[in-house]
């Protein structure tokens, strides 16, 4: 069995999970459309604690989303497929989405670059973030908008970035240099404990 029908059996194999099991719908809706509501509301949180480390954090997960975009663009360029519900009959599709590459998927480039920086900053609840990641890649495939090479290959970009910007950005001066900025600015108009040194 050739590559493209593996992913084709595998994205059958989750999107009929939505005719069989009708309740699973509003499940996968949720996740693919509306968790992303939930991630940014942490990533202020986040912020806003004043931490140094949360903030190195969120600045490490930020550049790699930019990391694992550049990545995907080039992706993009080398190989094209559009969403499945374009190219398949009877897609059990829940989502409108005009037709282009799908290849890969940013939404899970986007939760898997947060989500896997928050599980390499070893943060509370970070099995759960993590948990959330793979569930809203799998939501994508449960609403007809990609295939699982796809959101593989999303999740892959996404935590070789994190794991690069994790290992570069915060010891970076010019991110100190720039936090410190911010910071000192934020202090001036926002005045509060200073957390900036609070690991």
């Amino acid at each position: 069995m050739e590559l493209w029908d593996i992913n084709i059996s595998a994205f059958r194999s989750i999107n009929d999970l939505g005719k069989t099991y009708s309740f699973l719908d509003p499940v996968f809706y949720t996740l693919a459309e509306h968790t992303v509501f939930l991630l940014a509301f942490a990533v202020l949180c986040y912020w806003f604690t004043r931490r140094h480390e949360n903030r190195m954090m969120v600045i490490s997960a930020g550049i790699s989303f930019i990391l694992a975009e550049i990545l995907a663009k080039i992706a993009g360029m080398i190989h094209y497929n559009s969403q499945p519900f374009a190219e398949l009959p009877d897609v059990h599709q829940l989502v409108q989405k005009a037709v282009n590459n799908s290849f890969p998927s940013d939404h899970t480039i986007l939760f898997f670059t947060f989500c896997f920086t928050f599980w390499l900053f070893g943060k509370r609840f970070r099995l759960v973030w993590l948990l959330l990641a793979c569930c809203v890649a799998i939501s994508r495939i449960g609403v007809g908008v990609h295939y699982p090479f796809d959101v593989l290959t999303g999740a892959l970009f996404g935590m070789i970035s994190a794991i690069f910007a994790y290992k570069f950005v915060p010891g970076a001066r010019l991110t100190q240099k720039l936090l410190a900025i911010y910071n000192k600015t934020e202090q001036a108009v926002l005045p509060g404990k200073d957390k900036a040194k609070d690991m």
